[in-house]
């Protein structure tokens, strides 16, 4: 790694539980005084940190931005998501529906059918409702893993729409039937397969395009939605899947 990347590193390792400083900072990063206060102050003029008095502090936001600018510097993902904390990861997923214009709840709990669930960050831009289950994985898992986060999700979804009307939940009931919830599993790192059974998985770093793109390729990902508008709302609805069969994109 470059001496920016350890830098980097350095900050994500030491700012978890707060300010820390720049002595520190450089040690473990194990370059100079004189190059550590210079790549700070860079740093510093990017918004990334705030430094006063040779003490470095870090925001939320900012310790995803260097999360991000550290894995395109070419530091191991794995180790950069070990150095996240979960709520990070999930807080870095609603900024970027909030930046696309989407209604952004976070930790969306509710009550369907005896049980209590919860799903990590819901998005609502009409007609879509993205529902996102943040997983904080850092290595490849096998196709059997796969499909239980999978098919778990899928199955959250439908409760989240049995619920509904639910005033906690923050969507327009009164168009509820024109509604497609689209069931997204993110991680921190991209790996195979980019779908399973038509829901998307999706990198964090890949999120932005993914948002791009989700309007014209809505057809060729899984879509639940309430079905016929005469569906008592708040009893068992007929719940209908849409979507083509999935054809990846280009």
């Amino acid at each position: 790694m470059n001496i920016e990347t350890n830098l980097l590193i350095a900050l994500l390792k030491l700012t978890r539980d707060g300010p820390v400083s720049q002595e520190m900072i450089n040690k473990d990063a194990r370059i100079s005084q004189q190059m550590g206060n210079k790549l700070l102050r860079t740093m510093q003029n990017d918004h990334l940190v705030f430094v006063h008095n040779k003490i470095v502090e870090v925001g939320d936001l900012e310790r995803l931005e260097i999360a991000v600018k550290a894995i395109k510097s070419g530091a191991d993902v794995e180790r950069v998501s070990d150095l996240l904390q979960w709520k990070e990861f999930e807080a870095m997923a609603a900024v970027a529906f909030e930046n696309n214009g989407y209604l952004v709840q976070r930790n969306v709990r509710f009550k369907q059918g005896g049980r209590r669930w919860e799903i990590d960050v819901v998005g609502y831009r009409k007609p879509l409702v993205v529902c996102v289950d943040c997983k904080h994985w850092h290595h490849r898992l096998c196709s059997s893993s796969i499909d239980r986060i999978v098919s778990d999700q899928v199955t959250r979804v439908r409760a989240l729409i049995r619920s509904l009307p639910d005033p906690k939940i923050k969507m327009p009931t009164e168009s509820l039937s024109t509604l497609k919830f689209v069931p997204v599993v993110l991680s921190l790192i991209a790996g195979e397969p980019k779908f399973h059974e038509r829901v998307p998985i999706v990198s964090i770093l890949q999120l932005q395009d993914f948002l791009n793109h989700l309007p014209t390729r809505i057809n060729s990902l899984l879509c639940i939605s309430v079905g016929d508008p005469g569906t008592c709302i708040g009893r068992q609805k007929k719940i209908t899947d849409e979507g083509l069969s999935l054809s990846e994109p280009s």
